[in-house]
C-alpha cells in the first residue's frame, strides 16, 4: 500500500515542534482570552454598573489596573514562582518568563509552549486579584490598591498557586483536586477580600445604608460576560482538548443555572420579590462551586452542586450575616465573603465528596488515586475517599490561613506609607475626588425618583452590607 503523504501544513516546522498539538494550542490561547473577558471588560462594567453612580469611574478602574498590573508582574517574576522550580514547598524561585528560548519550550503540562501557558495562568491571576477588589469598593484609596495588587500577587497568590497547582508544590503532591482555581481563586479572593476590607475600613454610613447600582442592565451585560466567559475558564484547564473539556464547560453551565434558579426561587418565596441582583449572586455562587470539580463530577453532581451553591451561600448572605456582629462590623461591598470564600468552601468539600475516579484518572493520569468519599463506599476504597477528603479540608485551612496573614501584613505595610482608605471629604465625592472624572454627564446618584422606593420597594440586596435596622419584608426570614 502506498504511504499517504501528510499534509504540509502540520508538518513539524521551527515554529510547531514535534511535541505541540496545534488543535490543544488554538484552543488554550481562546480559553485564556475568554478568561481575559470575564474582566475585561466583564467585571470592569459589572462593577461600574453595580456601583452608586459616584463610585462607577472609580470601581472600573480598580479593575482595570489590576489587570494590566498583574500582566506586568506576572510576566517579570510572578509566573516562575508559581509554577517554576521550587524554592521551597508551597513557593517557586522568581525568575523572568520572557526569554524567546524558554517561551518556545514545552510548558510543565499539556502539548503547548510556555507561552502559552503563561498568558493562560495570567488571566487567572488578574480576575483573583480584580475580584478582591469587590469588597474594596468606595473608599480605598487609589494609592494604597496600586501597591496592595503587585504585593499581594507576589506574597499571597504565588503561595497558593505553586502549593495547589504547580506539580511541585506540596498539596499537589499529596492530591489535593482543584480542578479549576476553586481555591485558588475564590477561596482566597473571598478570605484576601474580607480580610482587607477589615483593615481598610467601611464606607460611609450612608452609603453603607443605601448603595443602589447605578445601572442594572450594565451589571448584567457583565455578568453575562463572566458566566458565558466560564466556558473558557473551566474547559481550559485540561490542557488538552478532550471530551473532559466539554465535560467541564456543560457541567459549569449546568450548575449555575441550577443554582441562579434556587436563588431567585429562594427570594421569591422568603421575600415575594425575584431580585435581579440575587440573580447575580446566584450565578456567581453556581459558577465558583462547580469551579473546583467541573471535570471530574458527573452530571447529576454537577446539579445537586448547584442546589447547594444556590441555597447555602443565599442562607449566609440573608440569614448569618444579618445577626453575625463580626461579619456586619467588615464592610464588604459585594459580598465576596459569601459569593467567594462560603462558594468555594463548599465547591472543595463537595468535589471531595462527589469526584468520580474514572473522570479523575481522565484529567489527572494517575491511577488509583483522587477518589471522592461518595464512591469509595461502593469500591472498597473507603480509607482513600475520607483522605481525600481530609486533603480538601486541609487545603481550605492552608488558604484561609495564608491570606489572612499575607492580606493583613500587605495592609498593615502599605498604610505605613500611604492610607487604605480615602478620607471622608472625599468618600462624598466619589470618583472626581480620586479622578477628577465622572461615569455619567446627569445629575443624582442613581436614586429612585420620590415616592417611587415607597411604592414599589428597593433591592433587597441594596443593603445586604449595611448595619441598618430593617423590617421583615414578608417570609419567616429576617433580614436583620
Amino acid at each position: 500500500m502506498a504511504a499517504v503523504p501528510i499534509p504540509s501544513n502540520i508538518l513539524p516546522a521551527d515554529g510547531s515542534p514535534d511535541w505541540l498539538n496545534r488543535a490543544d494550542n488554538a484552543w488554550q490561547l481562546v480559553a485564556a482570552t475568554l478568561v481575559g473577558l470575564q474582566s475585561v471588560p466583564g467585571l470592569i462594567i459589572l462593577y461600574g454598573g453595580a456601583v452608586k453612580k459616584k463610585w462607577a469611574v472609580n470601581s472600573a478602574f480598580m479593575s482595570l489596573y489590576a489587570f494590566a498590573c498583574v500582566f506586568f508582574c506576572w510576566v517579570v517574576w510572578g509566573y516562575r514562582m508559581s509554577f517554576g522550580d521550587e524554592l521551597v514547598p508551597f513557593w517557586g524561585k522568581p525568575a523572568m518568563s520572557l526569554e524567546q528560548d524558554y517561551l518556545f519550550k514545552k510548558a510543565f503540562l499539556g502539548a503547548i509552549p510556555n507561552a502559552t501557558m503563561v498568558y493562560f495562568q495570567c488571566v487567572f491571576a488578574a480576575i483573583t486579584l480584580i475580584l478582591i477588589a469587590g469588597a474594596l469598593l468606595g473608599r480605598m484609596n487609589f494609592y494604597a490598591w496600586m501597591l496592595f495588587v503587585p504585593l499581594w500577587l507576589t506574597f499571597s497568590y504565588t503561595f497558593t498557586a505553586f502549593s495547589i497547582w504547580s506539580t511541585s508544590g506540596f498539596l499537589s503532591k499529596m492530591g489535593i483536586i482543584d480542578y479549576s482555581g476553586g481555591y485558588v481563586i475564590h477561596l482566597s479572593s473571598g478570605v484576601a477580600g474580607f480580610t482587607a476590607a477589615y483593615w481598610v475600613g467601611p464606607r460611609l454610613n450612608k452609603d453603607r445604608e443605601r448603595f443602589p447600582p447605578n445601572n442594572l442592565l450594565l451589571m448584567l451585560a457583565g455578568a453575562g460576560l463572566l458566566w458565558m466567559g466560564w466556558t473558557g475558564f473551566n474547559g481550559g484547564d485540561p490542557y488538552i482538548v478532550n471530551s473532559d473539556a466539554s465535560l467541564a464547560v456543560l457541567n459549569t453551565h449546568a450548575c449555575t443555572a441550577t443554582s441562579l434558579l434556587i436563588w431567585v426561587l429562594l427570594d421569591v418565596i422568603f421575600f415575594r420579590k425575584p431580585s435581579v441582583i440575587g440573580a447575580v449572586q446566584g450565578m456567581i455562587t453556581g459558577l465558583v462551586c462547580i469551579t473546583p470539580a467541573a471535570g471530574v463530577v458527573q452530571g447529576w453532581a454537577a446539579l445537586l452542586m448547584g442546589v447547594f451553591s444556590g441555597s447555602i451561600p443565599w442562607f449566609t448572605m440573608m440569614v448569618v450575616h444579618k445577626r453575625s456582629k463580626l461579619l456586619q462590623k467588615v464592610d464588604d461591598t459585594m459580598a465576596v465573603f459569601h459569593t467567594h470564600a462560603i462558594a468555594g468552601t463548599l465547591g472543595g468539600l463537595l468535589t471531595g465528596l462527589f469526584a468520580e475516579p474514572r473522570l479523575n484518572r481522565l484529567f489527572y493520569g494517575v491511577p488509583g488515586n483522587y477518589v471522592g468519599l461518595f464512591y469509595s463506599f461502593h469500591q472498597n476504597l473507603f480509607n482513600t475517599g475520607l483522605r481525600q477528603m481530609g486533603i480538601q479540608i486541609l487545603g481550605i485551612l492552608f488558604v484561609i490561613v495564608v491570606n489572612v496573614i499575607s492580606t493583613s501584613l500587605i495592609c498593615l505595610f502599605i498604610r505605613l506609607f500611604v492610607p487604605l482608605r480615602m478620607s471622608e471629604e472625599d468618600m462624598e465625592i466619589g470618583d472626581e475626588a480620586a479622578h477628577g472624572e465622572e461615569a455619567y454627564a446627569i445629575w443624582g446618584q442613581g436614586d429612585k425618583l420620590e415616592n417611587s422606593s415607597s411604592k414599589y420597594g428597593s433591592s433587597l440586596y441594596d443593603d445586604i452590607e449595611s448595619g441598618a435596622p430593617k423590617k421583615k419584608r414578608g417570609g419567616t426570614v429576617e433580614m436583620m
